[in-house]
């Protein structure tokens, strides 16, 4: 190993000690998930200006791309965003849907795509777009198992994010978590939706998330509904069909259908 890179080796190293130390030592600015449960077991919320990485098998990428859409939601609602992907991950899970974005809270007006041609390429217009500061966060997505996205990458794309302010989402589909400085790693996948209204084609968005990294905490295991209005994370409806208010003029016949329901 040359001079040069064993330098730059103790340099990252140093920085991200002195980054970890301060982590501990003083309360992180956080944004809430607003699924209580997880919230709590993060001390709060998602830390900002931090790297958080989500992991999601290969056909569970639609899963994962809805699941960090929503962190970014919440992370940067009137920001910029900057969303790179790498060629393989379109050719692979197609490209991304701008009003299925919008229900995730995701502006389309004020999101960037970039397309990188190879992994190299997206760790260098990730931590470019990290170094600038009026950005609410990036959205690195990577397909496979990238020998690039090393411990060293991590450690240079976590002290950008520091440096900035600016968060740093790793979406990882196809591969496996290996070590790295994320703040807090997830596990995704689709989980069943409730039975919706009847005048609606589909449920809302449900995911099992599973937390399986917290550098400040314990871990954990939700399922958690994506709640489009409010554009944040909740517990499932636990009766999300509502029933029509009593008729004025024939309530006894509708409390009896509704007793028949509740019985069927």
């Amino acid at each position: 190993m040359s001079t040069a890179r064993t330098s730059t080796l103790a340099s990252l190293r140093g920085s991200i000690e002195r980054l970890e130390a301060h982590g501990d030592a003083h309360d992180l600015n956080k944004i809430t998930l607003g699924h209580k449960a997880a919230d709590a077991v993060l001390h709060g919320g998602l830390a900002l200006a931090a790297v958080h990485e989500v992991f999601a098998e290969g056909h569970q990428s639609a899963t994962a791309t809805g699941f960090i859409a929503g962190l970014a939601g919440r992370v940067s609602p009137r920001q910029p965003l900057v969303w790179v992907r790498q060629d393989f991950s379109e050719i692979e899970s197609g490209a991304l849907s701008m009003s299925g974005l919008a229900e995730l809270g995701l502006d389309p007006r004020l999101l960037v795509t970039v397309r990188a041609t190879d992994t190299d390429a997206a760790l260098r217009t990730a931590a470019d777009a990290l170094a600038c500061d009026a950005l609410g966060a990036v959205v690195l997505e990577v397909w496979g198992q990238a020998r690039q996205l090393d411990l060293v990458a991590s450690r240079k794309l976590t002290l950008a994010a520091a440096a900035s302010g600016v968060t740093a989402l790793l979406l990882r589909v196809a591969a496996e978590p290996r070590p790295s400085t994320a703040e807090t790693r997830w596990i995704v996948r689709a989980a069943h939706s409730p039975p919706s209204a009847p005048w609606s084609a589909w449920g809302a968005p449900v995911f099992d998330a599973q937390l399986v990294r917290n550098r400040h905490g314990p871990v954990g295991r939700w399922i958690m509904e994506w709640n489009c209005d409010e554009c944040l994370f909740s517990e499932p409806s636990a009766y999300p069909q509502p029933l029509a208010a009593t008729p004025a003029h024939r309530p006894h016949q509708a409390q009896a259908f509704a007793g028949q329901r509740r019985a069927s």
